[in-house]
């Protein structure tokens, strides 16, 4: 079967066939792999930036975790699952043994591992998964865009960090797939928001066609004012999602006293906070990654409910062949999200959705 493999810690990945896999092992099932999405997080990894030089203990590993599929294989005590059933993958794995885990809360577990990092993830024709990391999805979902589960359910779970209510003034910075996912969260919620990137024409256009009222792209305009214009005030709350460090202080500039401002993105370089003046206007500073069970079953249910205005994420699909070109494509922003099929030829090798 082909699989995207990280070999060695460098820049890169590599296309490579392995053998298919066997039976899957207690309490694992085996899926199919119909879409699995390019994050964030599978580009830094690509590019080899500071941050993943844990990834060097399990090399080679098959990178992704943006996946959907369906069961080809139970392994035994895997719950109630049968071959032919459709689901996505929470690739969060816990110790199963530490507070966190006994509280139902995987994504605080000190020894968690992620599929696609830690482990072989989901850039394959086939992958293994616990089965309690894996979720049923509705009928009438399509498994490609059953593919955004996770990064969705990232994003709600940052909405929910940032304890967003209907009315609140967001401003969501970064128009990536999970700037816009928080952004259209916060509006679905009913919040007023304001979504802004920088030389960003093609993702803010992906946020019009979402339906987010305010867009701004900031090589045209000033935050500050754009924020004044359209709120009248501060913000209430702001999510980073650019992984830029220095758009931290250009969040806390335009947060009103007692705002909330979440850090969603990775970032490579540290940033300096001037603590006086930060406890002075009493802004609280936030961090959310990874996501809860409870987000990732709000993510589903959005999908199958708002999935044709959802889809629109998806810029383009590409066979898993051909992953290195997809790669570059989501390097460039000029992609919201790439999907790689696994199972396609060239029949969906186009380039675009």
């Amino acid at each position: 079967m082909l699989a995207l493999r990280k070999n060695a810690p460098r820049f890169g990945a590599e296309v490579v066939t392995l053998e298919a896999l066997e039976a899957p092992p207690a309490g694992h099932v085996l899926i199919d792999v119909a879409a699995a999405g390019i994050c964030g997080s599978d580009l830094h990894a690509y590019e080899w930036t500071n941050g993943y030089e844990f990834m060097a203990a399990g090399m080679p590993v098959t990178i992704g975790h943006e996946f959907a599929g369906t069961v080809s294989a139970v392994g035994q005590a895997a719950g109630d699952f049968l071959p032919g059933d459709r689901v996505v993958c929470w690739p969060t794995v816990g110790c199963g043994a530490c507070d966190a885990c006994g509280a139902g809360q995987r994504q605080d577990c000190p020894s968690r591992r992620v599929l696609g990092l830690h482990a072989d993830g989901g850039f394959a024709e086939q992958a293994c998964a616990p089965a309690t990391n894996c979720r049923r999805i509705p009928d009438t979902l399509p498994l490609e865009i059953a593919a955004l589960a996770e990064p969705l359910a990232v994003a709600v779970n940052a909405v929910d960090a940032g304890d967003v209510a209907a009315g609140d003034r967001v401003v969501v910075l970064g128009p990536g797939p999970i700037g816009l996912a928080i952004a259209w969260v916060a509006q679905h919620r009913g919040a007023e928001v304001l979504l802004a990137g920088m030389d960003d024409g093609h993702r803010l256009a992906c946020a019009r066609e979402m339906g987010l009222r305010h867009c701004v792209d900031l090589a045209e305009a000033s935050l500050e004012t754009e924020v004044h214009r359209i709120f009248g005030r501060p913000a209430d709350r702001v999510f980073e999602a650019t992984g830029v460090s220095a758009s931290l202080a250009d969040g806390l500039a335009i947060l009103r006293s007692g705002g909330v401002l979440v850090v969603a993105g990775i970032h490579s370089d540290p940033y300096t906070l001037d603590l006086t003046r930060f406890v002075r206007e009493k802004k609280q500073l936030r961090a959310a990654h990874d996501t809860t069970d409870r987000a990732f079953g709000e993510a589903i249910g959005l999908l199958a409910d708002h999935g044709h205005v959802l889809s629109r994420l998806i810029s383009h699909r590409l066979p898993l062949a051909r992953a290195i070109e997809a790669f570059e494509l989501a390097r460039s922003r000029q992609a919201v999200k790439v999907l790689l099929l696994p199972t396609c030829r060239e029949r969906e090798g186009e380039a675009s959705a």
